[in-house]
């Protein structure tokens, strides 16, 4: 049987509903990234003073006609958060009740384990009125979406049936490139969050920049060159190529509007270019995951075993 012809997983076999479950939960981690940048950017991160309640309220029972100003930002970044925690809580129980990967399983706890350090280091932010902590919680924001993006990708019947098609014929060459681009992006994204809670390091901040840029424009040239008739390594990299082009485009309109006199734009407008900056961030974090876990799962070594081999792996791994 050629590789081609491979037997491919039948969509039925498995529960759909930890694949729901990742997107579902993709979907609901990009807003909070979004709106806990807006608590941020408007200094509303210290709005409410009070932790685990709100102003003495149980967080949920806490008044809508109170949550005005700053303290609907922050308010509201807690709720979504603790939405953010219950579908993460879902996810590791359809894992647990439908998924037969192990290693998956075990996944999904560390998601849970990393969403209640999340929750904490939040929470500790506003006890402790530490920068610090503010900036490890904005890192670790960007690692959770990072891996909730994993988990819909492992759960996807892309990544059960992949096994079966014709593998990249590059020594691995993208998947390396793939995963330090993803790297340097996500240090970037770590000096940005270091920049926007002290001000410094705006050096470390626009090396890494240079290098997510450098290595972007690296990946299309090896993607649209080589492997041009992968639509599912050509989307994501020509993704990265527009995101990085708007990022830098914000990145220097938000550096000149905050920290210089050059333009002189309204708060809002700053506040508007910053947060839509750190979520321009998080998108490409998502399609260099995503680029990478692709060419990962196209070029791995078990390509090339028989396809009975791949088949009762994907049955049974």
């Amino acid at each position: 049987m050629s590789p081609t012809n491979r037997p491919m997983l039948d969509p039925g076999d498995e529960s759909v509903w930890p694949h729901r479950l990742a997107v579902m939960l993709v979907c609901a981690t990009f807003p909070l990234l979004f709106i806990g940048g807006l608590v941020t950017s408007k200094g509303a991160g210290l709005a409410v003073p009070d932790w685990p309640t709100t102003f003495g309220y149980n967080m949920f029972l806490y008044p809508w006609s109170k949550m005005i100003g700053n303290i609907f930002y922050e308010h509201s970044h807690r709720l979504i958060a603790s939405f953010v925690g219950l579908l993460t809580i879902a996810l590791v129980l359809a894992f647990w009740l439908r998924e037969r990967r192990g290693w998956l399983r075990w996944l999904g706890l560390a998601t849970l384990g990393l969403v209640i350090v999340q929750g904490i280091l939040g929470g500790l932010r506003v006890v402790l009125l530490e920068d610090t902590l503010a900036i490890f919680h904005a890192a670790t924001a960007q690692a959770f979406f990072a891996l909730t993006i994993c988990i819909a990708m492992f759960t996807s019947m892309e990544w059960k049936n992949s096994a079966g098609e014709k593998p990249l014929d590059d020594g691995g060459r993208l998947r390396r490139l793939s995963m330090i681009t993803t790297g340097f992006v996500y240090l970037q994204i770590v000096f940005g969050a270091v920049l926007r809670h002290t001000g410094e390091r705006v050096d470390a901040h626009l090396v890494f920049a240079a290098l997510v840029a450098l290595h972007v424009i690296l990946i299309v040239i090896r993607v649209t060159r080589y492997h041009a008739d992968f639509a599912r390594l050509t989307r994501p990299a020509l993704l990265l190529f527009v995101l990085l082009i708007a990022q830098l485009v914000l990145g220097g309109l938000s550096y000149f509007a905050k920290f210089t006199t050059s333009l002189r734009f309204s708060i809002d407008v700053i506040v508007l270019l910053t947060t839509t900056h750190l979520a321009v961030g998080a998108l490409m974090l998502a399609a260099s995951v995503t680029l990478t876990l692709r060419s990962y799962r196209l070029s791995a070594p078990w390509q090339n075993r028989p396809s009975r081999e791949v088949l009762t792996e994907q049955l049974s791994v």
